[in-house]
């Protein structure tokens, strides 16, 4: 079986639209892209601002996924009240609990350090 080894562009409207790539490109591309160290940390505007009000990198995170304090504790098997105190700064938190509460939400611990 041949297969494209080139990518394959598709127009819309007379413009490129889309492009088609092989699969190891494409492996490739991703791969390249977590090595940097740029792309190891991302931030969506909305989180990044709550940050800058002074909402802690937990609440930003929960408030983006439109997450209750309860069901972000459930998920991260946790009690409310303890994410509460994270949220607000009252307590440092471990770095075990760090990972619990990234896992909980699909994110690197590094997203969630302030």
């Amino acid at each position: 079986m041949s297969g494209h080894t080139e990518p394959q562009v598709i127009l819309q409207d007379g413009k490129p639209a889309f492009a088609v790539i092989p699969w190891d490109k494409y492996q490739e591309l991703i791969q390249n892209q977590r090595e940097t160290e740029e792309s190891d940390v991302w931030f969506p505007n909305e989180v990044v601002k709550a940050n800058v009000r002074g909402d802690s990198l937990i609440k930003a995170w929960r408030e983006y996924f439109k997450l209750t304090q309860q069901e972000l504790a459930e998920k991260a098997g946790m009690k409310q009240s303890a994410l509460a105190r994270l949220e607000n700064g009252n307590s440092r938190p471990r770095k075990a609990t760090l990972k619990k509460i990234a896992k909980a939400m699909g994110l690197e611990v590094e997203q969630l350090i302030d």
